[in-house]
């Protein structure tokens, strides 16, 4: 009966809303700054290329930033929040391209995706957080909701628009849709980081026309 309990907490809020003369809110601190912000999370990429994982602090973050280091430890509890949002905010860059078909959309966003993995400041946080996540079970739950749900965007986002083109059926079951956003995020994010940090091998044109070519036809098409 927890929807009772909450109506009539409502109702009980909203008659003592009637009965009292409406006061402006009290401010509880000064509002965030974008700015700040902004400067905070570049510092935390510089910091980590230079002085790696282990060595960073949030002082050091904010000395590099600028602001005071309770400015910092008002925004991000410890080390770990912090470089995974520091991460996020170079993802959030990626965008869907409109090339005009669904292979060439995926052959825009794979290069893009690439590109970013080239940046050192990128390549290092991305692969500090997730070595640092096999041991955080926590760590591991805010790379997904901060990084993976986000980007997952771009999966969504293009098959809406090949369903549009008529490329791709009209999706009638969202579960089944999720899942297959899910595995497509899956695959692509899987094969372009293997290939670009941990065999180090180039992930161009090339590639990743036959990379787009298996996705979409399958594994006879790589022979092609």
């Amino acid at each position: 009966m927890k929807w009772l309990t909450a109506i009539f907490l409502l109702a009980g809020m909203v008659a003592s809303m009637r009965s009292h003369p409406r006061r402006a809110p009290a401010r509880t601190g000064r509002p965030r700054s974008a700015e700040a912000d902004a400067a905070i999370l570049g510092a935390t990429r510089a910091a980590l290329v230079e002085l790696g994982w282990s060595r960073l602090t949030l002082g050091d973050v904010a000395t590099r930033a600028g602001v005071a280091k309770t400015t910092v430890y008002r925004r991000w509890s410890g080390k770990s929040e912090l470089v995974v949002d520091a991460v996020a905010e170079l993802f959030d860059e990626l965008e869907l391209p409109d090339r005009g078909s669904l292979a060439a959309d995926i052959e825009g966003v794979v290069l893009q995706f690439a590109a970013l993995l080239e940046r050192p400041e990128a390549r290092t946080a991305l692969m500090a957080v997730v070595a640092e996540s096999t041991t955080d079970v926590p760590l591991r739950e805010r790379i997904r909701v901060s990084i993976v749900d986000r980007q997952k965007r771009l999966v969504l986002e293009g098959r809406a628009r090949a369903r549009a083109r008529g490329e791709l059926p009209v999706e009638t079951d969202p579960v089944t849709a999720a899942r297959a956003a899910d595995l497509i995020f899956d695959m692509i994010a899987g094969a372009v980081v293997h290939r670009a940090l941990v065999s180090c091998e180039p992930v161009d044109r090339h590639w990743v026309g036959r990379f787009t070519a298996v996705l979409l036809g399958g594994l006879g098409a790589a022979e092609s």
